[in-house]
């Protein structure tokens, strides 16, 4: 059986892009999707195994809390500057690309969807969410603690835009 899946995915990816350079690797994000999987499994069984119970819903103020903690911490893991030793095996830099970030490129080879993964804020915040919502259901208050944390660290960073962007229409600087 493992050879046949291991089969088709090599005829999948040599065909699924075949003729364009930019096609993104098949392979490599089967192998991303899996560990994923597995990733969340494992969150899954820590949970069962805790014999803890699934909420019937969210509540909507944990959603908020948890959408901008997930925004702000998959900006600080792809983009930061502070945090390019996580990235740099798999990543070249490339230049800033705003206040405290830099713009990076995966690297070539196996370390390329890596690279590719964590250089994405859609895709490290996935990772994310999985990782905060296992949390909040093994470790509630200290998961809301993180994510309150993570959201007032998002908020003071729209007020250090807000206060940038107002001291330059004060002083006429562009």
């Amino acid at each position: 059986m493992v050879k046949v899946l291991a089969r088709t995915a090599r005829r999948i990816s040599r065909t699924y892009g075949k003729g364009n350079d930019d096609a993104p690797p098949v392979g490599g994000h089967a192998a991303a999707l899996a560990a994923f999987g597995v990733y969340t499994a494992a969150w899954a069984g820590a949970v069962r195994a805790r014999g803890l119970p699934m909420p019937v819903r969210p509540e909507p103020w944990d959603v908020l809390l948890t959408s901008v903690a997930t925004f702000r911490l998959s900006r600080l893991v792809s983009k930061s500057s502070v945090t390019n030793p996580l990235r740099a095996p798999f990543t070249r830099y490339e230049g800033q690309q705003g206040p405290a970030e830099v713009a990076e490129e995966p690297r070539e080879g196996p370390r390329h969807v890596v690279g590719e993964l964590l250089t994405c804020p859609f895709c490290v915040s996935v990772w994310t969410v999985a990782t905060l919502t296992g949390a909040s259901l093994l470790w509630p208050r200290a998961t809301r603690t993180v994510t309150g944390a993570l959201a007032a660290l998002a908020g003071s960073d729209a007020l250090q835009f807000a206060y940038t962007a107002l001291s330059e229409k004060v002083t006429g600087d562009d």
